[in-house]
């Protein structure tokens, strides 16, 4: 088995979890966005990656990915349950990057209110899924070169300079508008006695949609386990992967968290825009010195970026579908392939989905909530599958201790428990709080927002429950 370097496995993982779209959601909630960060990383990366790993390398041998792991444990109704929810929280994402890219291109051409019209967002998202979706079906090698460049130019380019400009902002003496809020939210804002408004480093949590930004910012840092299933191919798995994941977790932590600081030191709190924040700070600094090109020039960056990405990942997470309809667990009409060996049935179903998730765009006053309610949707969704992965770690070293694992959780089944029980306590938290409507969006009606979260999650959970009691399944 061919090896790769620890530094590889590092790089590999932070470009399956980094995605610029999620500096604005974070840099909405300044100064206490370290609380959520540090959340992020030490309940949820940390102990995802760690139990991925050992169930990747227990299962190195076997396709199918989460479906193989929560099958040997629960049998292959979960199994099956569980590679839907990561399949179908793909496709529910996919509006919400796209969004990220629509408003990159409307400042690029120079009409960022674009970014806020539903209409267009729609439009633009629809259009460049289905050609991606077309491009997909033709598995050409272009497509992959394109991709392999997408992370640095489209991801760490505009983030190091996102970074940079901040810096510059802050060298010319210019308000660090984190530190003098205008906006009294209560949630990131305290007032003193004088009346004064100091950020907090702590959120004031007076119910739980003060918090309802967790989900989305959980989301950020999800998808580590798509890389795990590579830890036996390091020289030395049990010493080279907790390394590997450290730089990867600094790597996000650091882009992450300086990206979304620099996108609060330049804009006030009233123009982070969810999905057009990043741009509006490359905007405001740029036409200030006149070089309103260069913000084009990253709008282009960041959208090929996300364009690249979903090209990339539009045909992997559905490859795992595509596995159990090989295995009978699927009716025979999801497992049809093209000549290039591309599931085009579930393509097509997926971008059927895609599009009618991105006419949200249409009917919602405020884009930047229906932006967030697609991002709550898609936590849920994704998040009960990592409940089942965390409970698959726990089970599978009684029922199957003797499973060759190259790497292990360290510390014996305590310390399996220890992670996995910490992993799958967050992760239950952050569920519930994803049902919750958060108090910095103007959601309108909170029923409405509840309701179609509730109905999203219901319907997208019950699907492979309906399509496994066909007679055929082997379920």
């Amino acid at each position: 088995m061919a090896k790769i370097t620890t530094t590889s496995l590092a790089l590999m993982t932070a470009a399956a979890v980094i995605s610029l779209r999620g500096l604005p959601m974070m840099a909405k909630e300044e100064l206490t966005m370290f609380f959520y960060i540090g959340f992020a990383t030490f309940l949820y990366l940390i102990p995802a990656s760690l139990v991925a790993a050992e169930l990747g390398s227990a299962f190195g041998d076997k396709g199918g990915g989460v479906y193989t792991w929560i099958k040997a444990a629960f049998g292959s109704r979960a199994g099956f349950l569980a590679i839907w929810l990561q399949w179908i929280q793909n496709v529910v994402w996919y509006p919400t990057v796209l969004a990220f890219a629509a408003a990159c291109i409307a400042y690029t051409i120079g009409k960022p209110e674009l970014a806020n019209n539903g209409t267009y967002v729609g439009i633009f998202s629809i259009a460049i899924y289905w050609l991606a979706t077309l491009l997909s079906f033709k598995g050409t090698e272009l497509i992959s070169k394109v991709t392999s460049y997408g992370f640095v130019a489209g991801t760490v380019v505009p983030g190091v300079v996102i970074i940079l400009v901040a810096i510059i902002y802050i060298m010319q003496g210019n308000d660090i508008q984190f530190l003098h809020p205008q906006e009294n939210v209560a949630s990131i804002v305290k007032v003193t006695t004088e009346g004064k408004l100091h950020p907090r480093l702590f959120p004031f949590i007076a119910g739980m949609g003060d918090i309802a930004f967790l989900a989305g910012i959980l989301l950020l840092f999800a998808g580590v386990e798509v890389h795990a299933v590579h830890a036996q191919e390091l020289k030395d798995p049990q010493r080279d992967f907790p390394k590997a994941i450290g730089l990867a977790g600094v790597i996000i932590f650091l882009l992450f968290t300086f990206g979304s600081l620099a996108v609060a030191t330049i804009l006030p709190y009233d123009q982070i825009d969810l999905q057009a924040g990043l741009m509006e700070a490359f905007k405001q600094i740029f036409d200030k010195y006149h070089l309103s090109w260069i913000t084009n020039l990253i709008g282009i960056l960041a959208a090929f970026g996300v364009l690249a990405g979903v090209t990339s990942w539009i045909a992997g997470p559905s490859k795992g579908l595509l596995w159990t309809a090989k295995e009978g667990v699927l009716p025979p009409f999801w497992a049809k392939t093209n000549a290039n060996g591309v599931q085009v049935n579930i393509l097509i179903v997926q971008g059927i989905i895609v599009s009618i998730l991105s006419s949200l765009y249409f009917v919602m006053d405020n884009v930047s909530v229906a932006f967030f309610l697609l991002s709550a949707l898609t936590i849920g969704l994704y998040l009960i599958m990592y409940l089942l992965m965390y409970a698959t770690g726990i089970k599978l070293r009684y029922t199957h201790a003797d499973l060759p694992r190259s790497y292990k959780v360290p510390g014996g089944n305590g310390g399996m428990w220890f992670f996995a029980g910490l992993g799958f306590v967050a992760t239950l938290f952050a569920f519930v709080v994803a049902f919750f409507p958060p108090t910095q969006l103007p959601v309108g009606s909170p029923a409405t927002y509840v309701g179609l979260v509730v109905a999203g999650t219901v319907i997208f959970v019950g699907m492979p429950l309906l399509v496994a009691k066909r007679p055929h399944t082997h379920l």
